[in-house]
C-alpha cells in the first residue's frame, strides 16, 4: 500500500501537527527548564535581540544519516531573514553512534536529547537542538508516516531516513530540497506560526488544520505535510517560502 508521508510538529491527531508536549525534569543535569518548554514559548526570544544577541544551532546526526550541507546552508538563510541575532548565527555539527532503533517515540527522542545535547541558553546566547534520526517515527502507519516534528521550544527532530528513502527513486536530486522544507517548516512551529506564539496579524490560520497557514503557497500549507502535497509544493525544484502573512506574524513579534 502507498504511504503518505508526514511532516509533523508534536501530533494533535495522527493527520496534523500536534501538542505533545514533552515534560520538564528539572533534576536531570543535562537538561535546563529554558529549554525544555512547549513549542512556540520561545518565539519571541529566538525572533528578536532584546535578550539572545547570538543563535547557536546544534545539528546532531547519527553516523551515516548527516543532512545535505545545502540543507543546512538554507536552513541558515531561513534564519538569517527572519531572526534579529546581532551576534550571528552559528551551526556546530557532530554524529553519533546510531541507538540501535528502527523506530522512535517522542519519548525516545527527547532521551536522545536529554543524553546528548551540550548546548543551552546562555545569558545572551539561544541555543536550539536539531536530530536527524536514523530510523521511522513510531507514529507511522501503514497510510501515513512522519517526516519531522518539533516537540520542544528549541529542539525538532528530522527523519531523515525517511526523507531519503522518499527522495531516493527521484530523477533529480530532491534530498535537499526536501530537507530544507521539512527544517523549515518545522522551524516554522518553533517560531510560533501559525497562532502558535507568534500572535496572528490578520485570519489566516486554517480552521481545518490548526496551527496552519491557509494560504496553499506558504511553507506553513498542512500539505506541507503529506508526501504528495509536499512533493507537489516542490516538484517545479524550489523550497516553499512563507507567504506575507505568516511574515507579518513573526515581525510582529520581534522578528524580521
Amino acid at each position: 500500500m502507498k504511504r503518505v508521508f508526514f511532516l509533523a510538529f508534536i501530533m494533535l491527531t495522527i493527520w496534523s501537527c500536534s501538542n505533545e508536549d514533552a515534560s520538564v525534569d528539572n533534576n536531570n543535569p543535562n537538561n535546563t527548564q529554558s529549554n525544555a518548554l512547549s513549542v512556540g514559548v520561545s518565539a519571541n526570544d529566538l525572533l528578536s535581540d532584546a535578550t539572545f544577541k547570538s543563535l547557536v544551532v546544534e545539528v546532531v546526526y547519527v553516523e551515516g544519516f548527516e543532512p545535505s550541507q545545502t540543507a543546512v546552508n538554507n536552513f541558515v538563510s531561513f534564519l538569517e531573514d527572519r531572526v534579529h541575532k546581532p551576534n550571528g548565527i552559528t551551526v556546530e555539527k557532530r554524529s553519533i553512534p546510531s541507538p540501535g532503533q528502527s523506530t522512535y517515540s517522542t519519548q525516545d527522542i527527547i532521551n536522545i536529547e536529554e543524553a546528548n545535547r551540550t548546548l543551552f541558553n546562555t545569558n545572551n546566547q539561544i541555543a536550539v537542538w536539531a536530530f536527524f534520526a536514523d530510523g521511522e517515527s513510531a507514529n507511522n502507519t501503514n497510510n501515513g508516516v512522519t517526516l519531522g516534528t518539533a516537540y520542544r521550544n528549541t529542539s525538532f527532530v528530522i527523519y531523515q531516513e525517511t526523507i531519503e528513502d522518499l527522495t531516493s527513486g527521484t530523477i533529480t536530486n530532491t534530498t535537499p530540497i526536501l530537507e530544507t522544507t521539512v527544517i523549515n517548516h518545522e522551524f516554522g512551529h518553533i517560531l510560533g506560526l501559525t497562532n502558535l506564539g507568534s500572535p496572528l496579524q490578520s485570519n489566516h490560520e486554517d480552521q481545518d488544520h490548526p496551527k496552519h497557514c491557509n494560504v496553499d503557497t506558504c511553507l506553513m500549507y498542512w500539505q506541507a505535510e503529506s508526501g504528495s502535497g509536499v512533493m507537489n509544493m516542490i516538484s517545479g525544484g524550489s523550497i516553499p517560502q512563507l507567504d506575507a502573512q505568516c511574515i507579518a506574524d513573526l515581525q510582529a513579534n520581534g522578528g524580521k
